[in-house]
């Protein structure tokens, strides 16, 4: 998905850490996190880095991936800053995974894996299973509304291309809570709900 990585990385020159704070639901995650005795955390799609600060500001051995260069470097930079280490891969989220089977406890990935389409996404979520021990948590959200432009190009159901705004040219695939259930078959999940953008909130264990 080169022309997704192309297009971060201009996001992320342009516009710096884009996103600061945690998403809402990170006080809820970490205490569940906290009460499973979770250790390896893998933030898929870690961007600028606020959930690996965020995480690793909560004593987890954190793990990032991203595909932008830019992103890596500023979360570098942000850790450095913070005086806080974590593990940091520049890899597009659409290729296997560099880490054996069941090697973490939990996975983070916010307004992320919508970024591809159909086959792309059920590629990244056997990968998150892969990697994922049993028993082990994720957290995941995918946008539910059109309101990144004002015009699109449809490349698939439910998919498409924003063809205006900051999100101009990367796919996006919008999702119901049916289709997550779907997609989300080898997860045993416990909640899914709205958050303040209107995105889908999953949270799950894998069975």
């Amino acid at each position: 998905m080169k022309t997704v990585s192309k297009a971060w990385e201009k996001i992320f020159q342009q516009q710096g850490k884009v996103f600061m704070e945690p998403h809402w639901d990170m006080p809820k995650v970490i205490k569940q996190l906290k009460d499973i005795k979770a250790e390896k955390v893998l933030d898929l799609g870690s961007g600028t880095g606020r959930h690996v600060i965020n995480l690793a500001q909560n004593g987890f051995s954190v793990y990032g991936l991203d595909n932008s260069q830019e992103g890596i470097n500023t979360t570098k930079q942000w850790l450095k800053t913070e005086k806080l280490n974590a593990d940091l891969v520049l890899q597009e989220m659409t290729e296997k995974l560099p880490w054996e089977d069941n090697y973490f406890d939990a996975i983070v990935c916010v307004q992320v894996i919508h970024h591809a389409d159909i086959a792309a996404i059920k590629k990244i979520i056997a990968e998150m299973e892969r990697v994922l021990k049993k028993g082990g948590f994720i957290f995941v959200t995918v946008p539910k509304l059109k309101n990144q432009a004002t015009k699109y190009k449809e490349i698939e159901p439910n998919t498409y291309v924003p063809l205006d705004g900051w999100e101009k040219g990367l796919p996006h695939h919008y999702f119901n809570p049916e289709e997550l259930k779907d997609f989300f078959l080898n997860f045993d999940i416990v909640d899914i709900h709205l958050d303040q953008i209107s995105h889908h909130c999953m949270s799950a264990f894998k069975l």
